[in-house]
Parts: C-alpha cells; structure tokens; sequence
C-alpha cells in the first residue's frame, strides 16, 4: 500500500475549514474531513490526535488569525473612514463577497463543545470592541458607538445570510459599502 497523501497545514486548515462552515460542528463527520482533506483517518488522527474537538480547535485558531488581520485596519489606520473600508474590504474577502457561511456561526450551532462556542463568542465579542472603539474614535459617544457596532454586526451577518440564500450577493456587498456610514458617519457623530 502506498503512502498516505500530504497536505501542507495552511491547505488542511482551509479545507477543514470549509468542512465546518458548510456543516457546524456536529455535522462535520470524520468521513467529510478526511474526504476533504484528501487523507486517511488514521492521517488525519495523526495530525489531530484528539480527533474533530482538535481540529475544530485549530480551524478556530486559524479564524481567530485571520480576524486578527481583518480588524488590524480599524487599530492602526489613523483615518477612520479608511480603516472601516479597509475592514470591510477584508470582510468581503473572507466570506468571498457573500458566498461563505460564517464559521463564528456555524461553529455554534447544535454539538459544538463549550470551549469553541467561547472562542467563537471572544470573536464576536473583539470585533464588536473594535467596530466600537474606530466609531468612539470617530466621534461617537460610548453608548452610541456600542450601538453602531452591533449595527454594524447585525448588518454584516445578516446580509450575508440574505446573499447565500438568495444565491446574489448583492446585499452583502451593500452592507459592506455601508459600513464607513454605518460605524463613524450621521447624526451624533462628528466623523
């Protein structure tokens, strides 16, 4: 019998990735993620020892990484209305204008293990601080900033929602257009 296929890590973690974000947790199966992957079980056992909770856990750490880069503009661009595009061209990038299934949702659904629906929520949870603090930066008040970033929120996972079920993205790109006014721009504010 001949060897196993390989697959470089930063391919793995795409593809188990894409596993969890069209199934949740509980529907990702051992036979979707090997089929996916392109290796055997015992492969995959290999590299995830604690079988599916570790690679949920290292496609969350992936995510959490790439969240990190996505919300770097709103830290360290000077402007806000740059950073919140920035943001949301990044956004757009991640759910491939629309056509993904968000993983921090998914990841939550029925099954999943208590320590991912947590990482899932601390994503939320910084990405809602960091919305807030570029609208606070803007001009918002703290109350209104924290406003403006579940708004924000709401809009982004919502169209994204509406783009995959209607199968158009065309409101996911218009939310994500929307964003600069959404976070910093309007009444109250003085971006």
């Amino acid at each position: 019998m001949g060897r196993a296929p390989s697959i470089e890590d930063e391919a793995l973690l795409k593809q188990l990735t894409e596993v969890f974000r069209r199934s949740g947790y509980e529907g990702a199966s051992l036979t979707a993620l090997s089929s996916a992957s392109g290796l055997h079980r015992a492969s995959l056992y290999h590299r995830f020892p604690n079988g599916k909770p570790a690679m949920a856990a290292a496609v969350m750490a992936s995510v959490e990484q790439i969240f990190s880069d996505i919300l770097d503009p709103l830290m360290s661009e000077d402007d806000p209305s740059t950073a919140v595009a920035e943001m949301a061209r990044r956004v757009g990038a991640f759910y491939d204008d629309g056509r993904l299934a968000c993983v921090l949702d998914t990841m939550t659904l029925r099954g999943a293990p208590e320590d991912i629906r947590a990482r899932a929520t601390h994503l939320a949870t910084t990405w809602l601080t960091a919305m807030a603090e570029i609208a606070r930066r803007a001009g918002a008040s703290e109350e209104d900033a924290a406003r403006r970033a579940r708004t924000a929120l709401v809009l982004i996972e919502g169209s994204l929602v509406v783009a995959r079920v209607l199968d158009d993205p065309a409101e996911f790109r218009l939310a994500l257009a929307e964003l600069p006014q959404t976070l910093i721009g309007g009444p109250g504010n003085a971006g």
